[in-house]
């Protein structure tokens, strides 16, 4: 397939993500408190628009409230009182977890509040009949979002200490905003070749296999129908990208960047280039800094095909979320 692309379709300027509202400062939690999030406020907020939700108080619970826990089968839990009072709120919970679930189409994220039993992610606490718990639980809100909306980014706010795991997610998010793009802008062959070789280096960094598997994908365009190619592919880019990029698959894909300055440095700046991305590969730096002299011989020695790589600039750099990679 061929390097040469269109100007990629960008996401809007101020995406929406979804949050568990007590992350972002509001008073819902069963003691009356909350668990405001820094990161999220301080930092995503100056790029993100935040949609709060609070499944227990939305279906009428108070603050303060009893505490609820998850009894039962890992799979399908009951969500009852923890006082043993016979306090039951799965039915409802599970209504209002599914109706909304279905209408979170302008969202291109959800961060979730961990050992929730109904916004954790995973590892929430399961009580048997022993009265002993076990992590395997799911909450019931996060489990209805994740399986209606199977491509959209999810993360825990606890998980978002991780530097790796936080660029991911971020990562993903970008991705999924620029497909939303596409998608509203009209898909078309060409737009999802555009996005396809937009993203070429991002893929790589992440996995060459399925780099060339997704190639391949788009090879068929013109035997499959359009749209159930498309479906495919999104889902197996998303597939892929939750896989974090490793030190050794950024390293090769930087010497490949570093390929495409080769005949415009002189042997001192090619050299320099050079034991940046050694010293990255060995740890005695972040990522930022050989990308970081990157770009800066890319501007003086511009091209086309670079220009258009979101892994050069996958998420705002003012998040310096490669800061610490």
């Amino acid at each position: 397939m061929s390097d040469k692309s269109q100007t990629p379709i960008n996401p809007p300027r101020q995406m929406r993500l979804g949050v568990s509202a007590c992350l972002l400062g509001a008073k819902v939690r069963f003691d009356g408190g909350h668990k405001r999030n820094r990161f999220l406020i301080e930092e995503l907020g100056t790029h993100f628009d935040f949609v709060s939700f609070c499944p227990e108080v939305a279906i009428g619970m108070d603050t303060p409230r009893p505490s609820i826990r998850l009894v039962g089968n890992a799979l399908a839990p009951r969500a009852v009182s923890s006082r043993g009072d016979g306090l039951d709120v799965t039915d409802a919970l599970r209504v209002y977890s599914d109706r909304t679930a279905q209408r979170l189409d302008g969202l291109c994220g959800f961060i979730f509040k961990k050992d929730s039993p109904s916004c954790g992610m995973e590892r929430v606490k399961v009580y048997g009949d022993s009265g002993m718990a076990q992590r395997d639980g799911v909450g019931i809100f996060a489990r209805a979002v994740q399986q209606a909306n199977p491509l959209l980014p999810v993360e825990e706010e606890g998980r978002l200490n991780d530097p790796g795991l936080r660029e991911n997610f971020v990562t993903r998010v970008y991705v999924y905003a620029r497909w939303q793009a596409l998608r509203e802008h009209g898909l078309s062959k060409q737009g999802l070749i555009d996005f396809h070789a937009s993203h070429k280096l991002l893929f790589m960094a992440h996995s060459p296999a399925a780099y060339r598997e997704l190639g391949g994908l788009l090879s068929r365009l013109d035997n499959v129908g359009l749209e159930s190619l498309a479906d495919h592919y999104i889902a197996r880019v998303m597939q892929v990208l939750k896989e974090r990029a490793s030190r050794k698959r950024h390293v090769n894909v930087l010497q490949h960047l570093l390929g495409y300055l080769r005949k415009h440095l002189d042997a001192v700046n090619r050299a320099d280039l050079v034991e940046v991305i050694d010293d990255y590969r060995r740890g005695l730096v972040p990522l930022v800094v050989p990308i970081t002299l990157l770009q800066h011989h890319f501007r003086h020695n511009p091209h086309p095909y670079i220009s258009r790589q979101v892994y050069m600039n996958p998420h705002p750099r003012e998040l310096m979320l490669r800061n610490a990679l």
